[in-house]
């Protein structure tokens, strides 16, 4: 069995992954704000930006909690 160390090393690491995809989600959200808001459909846009907005927050909290997770 892994000791407690290598648990939280591997739960950091899972975690800047999924951070890592909300960062590229986010990307990929931003492009598809763009093309819709230069296409005429300003209201998706907007409801696409509001995910991206969400998207942000939630990176920030798994950041903290992998830096938290780090230093224990």
């Amino acid at each position: 069995m892994p000791d407690k160390s290598e648990c939280k090393i591997a739960t950091a690491d899972a975690l800047t992954l999924i951070v890592h995809n909300q960062h590229a989600l986010g990307a990929a959200i931003e492009e598809i704000t763009k093309w819709l808001s230069e296409n005429g459909v300003e209201r998706v846009a907007v409801n696409a930006a509001v995910a991206m907005e969400t998207l942000d927050i939630n990176a920030k909290a798994i950041t903290d909690a992998i830096m938290r997770v780090r230093r224990s």
